[in-house]
């Protein structure tokens, strides 16, 4: 028995401190060194993370989805702004203009509209919880970050524009898709992207 209030240590069964006189506790006793208090239980019910390996899209699918893209982009363009915006620019320019300034204004419009168009094509949706064109979503693909996560809309500009840096190399930036490990395009490297397949 040890005493809580002087601290001094009194022969089992005594009720009273040989020292200081104080009583003794029935419970008053040393603790027990040299035992580890018990580890928790695990938590049950929570299974590991399982980590899928990517399944990256490779060079043949992907040139069908950029088809796809292609086609329907410029349908979206003629349909929703070029042919629109022909018919106000030929109302304003009215009879005064001579044919080859009506054309040459109407390609020009055309083609900014066309690009502004591709633009936004790619960029949005890549960027969305949807992560890929309307091509890709058809084919199962997704465009994702080195590690499979989704990319915001400064990354899907980084690549829509490197795809330029592809184009002008002789399209070996594109090609560079059927034989490199990860089946990544030279504007993919560039912008740090994937292309994956979606897995069941």
């Amino acid at each position: 028995m040890f005493c809580a209030q002087c601290g001094a240590t009194s022969s089992p069964g005594s009720r009273f401190c040989t020292a200081c006189g104080v009583p003794l506790a029935a419970e008053n006793t040393p603790p027990v060194q040299g035992i580890a208090p018990s580890a928790p239980p695990p938590v049950q019910g929570i299974a590991p993370s399982v980590n899928r390996s990517l399944v990256y899209a490779g060079f043949w699918i992907r040139t069908l989805a950029a088809i796809i893209d292609s086609l329907l982009a410029q349908i979206v363009a003629v349909l929703l702004l070029v042919i629109p915006l022909g018919l106000s620019l030929e109302m304003s320019m009215g009879d005064d203009s001579s044919p080859e300034h009506f054309h040459a204004a109407a390609e020009a419009v055309g083609f900014m509209v066309g690009f502004l168009v591709q633009w936004l094509w790619f960029t949005i949706p890549e960027s969305s919880a949807w992560q890929g064109s309307v091509g890709k979503k058809m084919l199962g693909l997704r465009v994702t970050d080195d590690l499979g996560g989704r990319i915001g809309f400064g990354k899907a500009n980084a690549r829509f524009w490197s795809k330029f840096l592809s184009m002008i190399i002789l399209l070996f930036g594109f090609l560079m898709v059927a034989f490199t490990d990860k089946k990544q395009g030279l504007h993919d490297k560039i912008a740090g992207t994937l292309v994956i397949r979606n897995q069941p």
